[in-house]
This record gives structure tokens, C-alpha cells and sequence, in this order.
């Protein structure tokens, strides 16, 4: 890792109707760095993500990504939504791979990765063709590059989504769950992807229930529960050695 904060969230709140989803969550990663986000469901790892990506608007506090405010534009004293354009542009550093694999099920898998290269970032097609083909053999789907989504187990499509994420060329990705979807033989093959990824430098956000994962991948995890950051630190040491009660409990309970 390096010294240089890639993702920094102050405050962060976000609610639908009454219900809270994020209460006050401030939380930073450095460039390198991979940090897994546990909890139960309903408490907000998810919202947080998407709020990073601009899937989602915050109410309040603010959040920065690759040097930027995400969402908004500041002059002076205030702050102004960005346009649709420039969201799509700060989009475009931020990677994100969804618990459904949600590829384009009428195009190849070489298609799927080419799309955003060629579409967004107006790459040279033949380039973009190249390096999409490179990325499907880093993925290990060398022989692949022609099947349909259809045609491809769900392990395969979630390292489609993987390197249609890094077809972008982006300086961090986010992973919502992404083995949730998957019959338990395939989780590996997703894995071992991902600690490829790791291993060779990528920031990574990974909301996961694969406590293996975080424990041995991850450099730091979070454990969020009812819209709050409970705890946050070195991954040995919340999986292992917990100060809260609370992720104590949790951790005892998914590691059964």
C-alpha cells in the first residue's frame, strides 16, 4: 500500500423514508489497499458502496474518490450537484462488480468487456479488443471469449463482470457481495481471481460474507451493523481479536 488516501468517507448519512441506512460513516482506504466491509443484512454495507459509485445520493456528509468530491462540485462556501455528465465521468474511475453479474445477456463475453472501452471510453476497437481478450485470460477465460452469457456457469460470468470492470481501466473497484449468487463449488474460482487482483496492487472496497477472504486477503475490515461503523481495523485483528461486543458476536456466529 501506499501513503496516499484513495477513498475517504466523512459523515456519511443516507436515508429512505424513516429508515436510516447510513448513520455518520467516516472511513478510509489508501492506494493498494483491499478492505472487506462485514455485517448482517440491513445494515448498510451495500447502500455505502453504491454511494461511493453515485448509485446513490448521500444526505449529507461527503465522500472522495481518486482526489475528487464524488457528487458534488464545491465553490467557496457551497456545494453544487454535479450533472449527469460529470457523475458519468467520475463514474468511470470506480469500478463495481454486483452480486448479479448483470452482463448483456445478447452479447459475448468478449463483447460485454469491449462495450464500456469502446462506448465511454471511445477506445480504438482492435485496442479495446486486445486488451479485453487479455483480461478474459487473466480471469481464466481465455477459451471463453465467444459463449453467451447463457452459455457460461455463474462463476464464469461473475469473472466476465470482473474483467468487464477492469476493462475501465479503473483506480479502485467495488465488490457487492460477489460470491453471494454462486453455488459453493464456484465461490473459489471468483476468489482466486480476486486475490490475483489483490496481489497485484488493486484497491478494492469488498462488502463479503467469506470470512476467509477478509481474514487472509483483506489488509483492513469494517464491521457495520444497523447503518453504523461499529469497528474498523486490521483484519486479524477485528476477526480475531474484536473491542467490540457487538462484531465479536457476529464473527463468532458466521464462523460457525
Amino acid at each position: 500500500m501506499s501513503g496516499e488516501i484513495l477513498v475517504k468517507a466523512v459523515d456519511v448519512c443516507k436515508s429512505f423514508g424513516d429508515f436510516k441506512a447510513l448513520d455518520n460513516v467516516s472511513l478510509e482506504v489508501r492506494k493498494g489497499e483491499v478492505a472487506c466491509i462485514i455485517g448482517p443484512s440491513g445494515s448498510g454495507k451495500s447502500t455505502f458502496l453504491r454511494c461511493i459509485n453515485l448509485l446513490e445520493r448521500i444526505d449529507s456528509g461527503a465522500i472522495w474518490a481518486n482526489g475528487e468530491l464524488i457528487g458534488y462540485r464545491r465553490d467557496g462556501d457551497r456545494l453544487h450537484e454535479l450533472s449527469d455528465a460529470e457523475i458519468a465521468r467520475q463514474r468511470r474511475g470506480i469500478g463495481m462488480v454486483f452480486q448479479r453479474f448483470n452482463l448483456f445477456p445478447h452479447k459475448t463475453a468478449l463483447e460485454n468487456v469491449i462495450e464500456g472501452p469502446v462506448q465511454v471510453l471511445r477506445e480504438n476497437p482492435k485496442a479495446a479488443r486486445e486488451h479485453a481478450l487479455e483480461l478474459l485470460a487473466r480471469v481464466g477465460l481465455a477459451d471463453k471469449s465467444g459463449n453467451y452469457p447463457a452459455e457460461l456457469s455463474g462463476g464464469q460470468q461473475q469473472r466476465v463482470a470482473i474483467a468487464r470492470a477492469l476493462g475501465m481501466r479503473p483506480a479502485l473497484i467495488l465488490f457487492d457481495e460477489p460470491t453471494s449468487a454462486l453455488d459453493p463449488e464456484l465461490v473459489a474460482e471468483v476468489l482466486d481471481v480476486m486475490n490475483d487482483l489483490a496481489a497485484s496492487g488493486m484497491t478494492m472496497i469488498v462488502v463479503t460474507h467469506e470470512m476467509g477472504f477478509a481474514r487472509n486477503v483483506s489488509h483492513n475490515t469494517a464491521f457495520m451493523d444497523g447503518g453504523r461503523l461499529i469497528e474498523y481495523g486490521p483484519s486479524v485483528r477485528v476477526l480475531t481479536r474484536p473491542e467490540n461486543r457487538r462484531t465479536a458476536d457476529f464473527v463468532r456466529a458466521v464462523q460457525r
